[in-house]
């Protein structure tokens, strides 16, 4: 079977190097001529474990290449972004998705199957793919099949999971399910669940919004707690211990291509119908400005000038920033012009990022924890020396042998700001 994946990114790239090593020829295709560049050199252009070895075994056994146009196949599968729109609700920008459909269409032949892994809006398949593929005159259920089998992978684990975790496999008819089931039968080990294409969309944005919910949920109480001098990390530990409660845990917000972005999918389908949903986006998309006006009041009662900022991601022990709030925060101090604030994050290249923590703590007041690293386990007060107060706000709760420190405080101590006398500033 030969197949085509459409956009190289962090789900696309995966999923076609795993069809080519599951004996499928298969052509990546992307936009970006300096990802098909690397590619084609043997590189990969994303942090993720093991994907590189991955790559190596499909370019030597000539199962994968990459390129720029799309030729005919046995199928398609279509990968590529789908961010909001900038409106009320933040809807989703299906122009990505309908541009590689459109894009697709001149080399498809009856028998050939489509299919979305895109992230899309309720019917998005059914009432904007669908009739852009029967423009054709094919007819879809009958000549070629069309599928939303959405990914459900993590970060991190991708390989892993694409082989053993369950995948929906929702057709626009039950022939277009079968066709779907066949390709990913190639390799995936997980039940195969068949579902129409609107459940399966909607299926996987719940997916994301139960856990954006529980995360508002549990940033609330650390709204609640600051207020009442309640350490609300506590609380959540303590509640977890019954045995029908889980509990997120809060942070600095929610980032990502999935839980700060698929909810609004949801709320601007039915506005009127998603009270909490839209609500639990709120606090969560407010948090940073949150932790921005803590780690204020901390630096002014530290007298402060300099802040090192850990981590830049939207989540730990990967590159990705994108909707991070972590990088959120970072732009909103620097534009403050009031501190020097320094960047550090050993996974992502960037001109303005420091990756070296001495450099990045030296002479700072303060080091601002954003995200859950696997480096920042190691950090102690020691390593810490070379600050001029050592302070640390850790908003992940990821640097805890700091955690004895005076000046130490994470999103279940923030009321003990307040109480910190003041640093007197000797000129």
């Amino acid at each position: 079977m030969k197949l085509v994946v459409m956009g190289l990114g962090y789900i696309g790239l995966p999923t076609a190097i795993m069809f080519a090593n599951h004996d499928q020829d298969v052509l990546g295709i992307d936009v970006n001529e300096k990802v098909i560049k690397e590619l084609s050199t043997g590189k990969i252009h994303i942090e993720e474990p093991g994907l590189q070895a991955e790559l190596d075994r499909a370019i030597q056994n000539n199962k994968f290449k990459a390129g720029l146009v799309v030729e005919p196949a046995d199928a398609f599968i279509v990968s590529v972004p789908t961010p909001n729109k900038n409106d009320a609700l933040k809807s989703c920008d299906l122009s990505y998705v309908l541009s590689a459909v459109t894009n697709i269409l001149p080399v498809l032949e009856k028998g050939n199957t489509i299919i979305i892994e895109s992230t899309i809006a309720p019917r998005s398949t059914e009432d904007h793919i669908l009739p852009l593929v029967e423009s054709t005159g094919l007819i879809v259920g009958e000549d070629v099949f069309l599928v939303h089998c959405p990914e459900r992978v993590l970060p991190g684990q991708i390989i892993h999971e694409l082989i053993y975790n369950n995948r929906i496999i929702g057709g626009v008819t039950p022939a277009c399910t079968e066709a779907g089931k066949k390709i990913y039968s190639v390799f995936v080990q997980g039940e195969l669940i068949e579902s129409a294409a609107s459940t399966a969309e909607m299926s996987k944005l719940m997916e994301n919004t139960y856990r954006d919910v529980n995360i508002a949920l549990a940033n609330e109480l650390v709204h609640i707690s600051a207020k009442l001098g309640i350490n609300a990390l506590d609380v959540i530990s303590m509640a977890n211990k019954h045995p029908r409660v889980n509990l997120h845990q809060p942070g600095p917000g929610v980032g990502g291509h999935c839980l700060a972005v698929d909810p609004y999918f949801i709320a601007a389908a039915a506005p009127a119908e998603s009270h909490l949903i839209q609500r639990s986006r709120h606090i969560n998309s407010t948090m940073p400005s949150f932790i921005v006006e803590n780690t204020v009041a901390l630096m002014n009662k530290l007298q402060g000038r300099k802040i090192a900022v850990f981590g830049l991601t939207y989540k730990g022990d990967i590159d990705d920033i994108r909707e991070s709030p972590a990088l959120e925060i970072y732009h909103e101090l620097e534009a403050m012009g009031q501190y020097d604030v320094v960047a550090y994050d050993p996974h992502v290249v960037a001109g303005f990022v420091e990756h070296d923590m001495a450099v990045a703590t030296a002479d700072a007041d303060l080091v601002l924890v954003l995200v859950d690293h696997s480096e920042f386990r190691d950090i102690t007060p020691q390593s810490l020396t070379n600050m001029r107060e050592i302070a640390v706000l850790d908003a992940k709760n990821i640097a805890t042998q700091c955690a004895d420190m005076e000046k130490y405080f994470n999103l279940g101590t923030l009321s003990k700001i307040g109480e910190l006398k003041e640093v007197s500033v000797t000129v």
